[in-house]
């Protein structure tokens, strides 16, 4: 798309680097098992979502932080390579970029997340980025990053009516005026159920909140609200790979679909054959199409 529009999606969220070791078996406390492969892959919420909106020719802007390490420099280039501009990904002095170390078996994988330079996005580095805020189409943000710096980003983009979406994962409490600020909420099942479990509110309140929420249900497709009426989708039966990084690709196609100026109907729909062709191929940004291949997608499956 270019500048020439104006329409830029400003992802503020997490850059990190995942370690993925694949093993037969994991190890149990102080045990040493063989492994049979290892990869470092570019993830993060932040940057996954970046990358889905980039892939769709999207004007992308990622604000985020890396660590003054390899890890941080390779993540900062893979995005610049993606057609994503970098400039306001800080460089933090001694701090390790973010990392998940993933072991993967057959049956299970256990994560540990070290969060790293991505806690240094405080209220206050949102606060110095405010000129971008405003230039914005659209926010997307989730909650790799810390709480009170996703209130301080959505409270700005209100402030100068640029729409927000708020994707709430992982999932954790949220104060129920960050929900009220933001334009649309993104949970999964699981997600939303939690969302609401937490929050204390009349009816009327709570309905006006639900009327946010995008649903998507994996292979049951998708849930939003137009003009206060429940719509579903259903999802597009493909043969599921690797759903890695399927709510990504959809937060992100999401964006890119209303900042083009879809309307929230067409936008889920979009988003919603993105995140299938997501999960027909391996990996999390990998699996991510570009607009090309959406649209050959759709051919080939309004003929079958």
């Amino acid at each position: 798309m270019g500048n020439m529009t104006g329409r830029i999606v400003t992802v503020i969220g997490s850059i990190n680097m995942d370690l993925v070791t694949s093993t037969t078996q994991i190890p149990k406390v102080g045990e040493t098992v063989l492994g049979h492969s290892f990869h470092t892959i570019p993830g993060g919420k932040g940057a996954n979502q970046a990358v889905a909106a980039a892939r769709l020719g999207a004007d992308v802007t990622m604000i985020g932080a890396v660590g003054d390490d390899s890890f941080g420099e390779t993540l900062v280039e893979h995005l610049t390579n993606q057609g994503i501009n970098t400039e306001n990904i800080m460089k933090m002095k001694d701090t390790s970029t973010g990392i998940a170390s993933i072991i993967v078996s057959e049956a299970d994988n256990s994560i540990i997340v070290v969060p790293g330079a991505n806690h240094h996005i405080t209220p206050e580095v949102i606060a110095k980025h405010e000129d971008k805020i405003i230039n914005s189409d659209i926010i997307l943000l989730q909650l790799e990053i810390p709480l009170e710096s996703v209130i301080k980003a959505v409270e700005l983009a209100k402030k100068h009516g640029v729409r927000t979406i708020l994707n709430p994962a992982p999932i954790q409490k949220l104060p129920k005026e960050l929900l009220e600020m933001v334009d649309y909420v993104t949970p999964n099942e699981h997600e939303q159920a939690l969302l609401f479990a937490s929050i204390e509110g009349s009816d009327q309140e709570l309905e006006k909140l639900m009327e946010k929420c995008i649903v998507t249900k994996g292979s049951k497709g998708v849930m939003f609200y137009k003009n206060g009426e429940k719509v579903e989708i259903p999802s597009i039966q493909v043969e599921a790979v690797d759903t890695t990084g399927a709510g990504d690709s959809f937060n992100g196609s999401l964006a890119s679909g209303l900042c083009e100026g879809l309307e929230i109907d067409e936008a889920c729909r979009f988003a919603n054959v993105v995140g299938a062709i997501s999960v027909t191929k391996l990996g999390a940004q990998t699996g991510m199409p570009t607009k090309k291949e959406v649209e050959e997608f759709l051919q080939l499956h309004k003929s079958s």
